[in-house]
């Protein structure tokens, strides 16, 4: 279903990037660093006097060939989600994309709960790499 996921820090670093197709990779990076600026936007207008903001922040932008969603923890971990438009996922529901976000969600979770993960690092987690692949359009 997802061309390309990717969890990025509270410092804008990536932490963990997963591409469906290999050849566009440098691709979906450009989309990723472009989603950040859409991202801070909706954080500093959802902000404004809101103490309970949801954290899927839905559609940041689409292009002509892709759709990218968005996500933030209160802690200010960015999940990012692209989806290249096409026949099959044209009808892409909100909803779906919200169960694609709870799950990489709790599996990032689980990641922070590894009392040997050090918090702002690269994420190497197996098990990750399986829910991200899971989320993943297999091509």
């Amino acid at each position: 279903m997802a061309s390309c996921v990717a969890v990025i820090g509270k410092e804008n670093s990536p932490l963990y990037i997963a591409c469906s197709n290999p050849e566009q990779e440098l691709g979906f990076h450009y989309s990723l660093h472009t989603s950040l600026d859409f991202i801070e936007e909706k954080l500093s207008t959802t902000n404004k006097g809101n103490e309970h903001r949801d954290l899927y922040l839905g559609l940041l932008y689409s292009t002509e060939h892709q759709r990218i969603f968005g996500y933030v923890t209160n802690t200010k971990i960015k999940f990012v989600i692209i989806v290249n438009v096409d026949a099959t996922n044209a009808n892409l529901r909100d909803n779906e994309t919200r169960q694609m976000f709870r799950k990489l969600h709790v599996a990032y979770t689980n990641v922070m709960s590894n009392p040997f993960y050090t918090p702002s690092t690269r994420i190497n987690s197996n098990k990750f790499a399986a829910v991200a692949g899971s989320i993943l359009a297999k091509q």
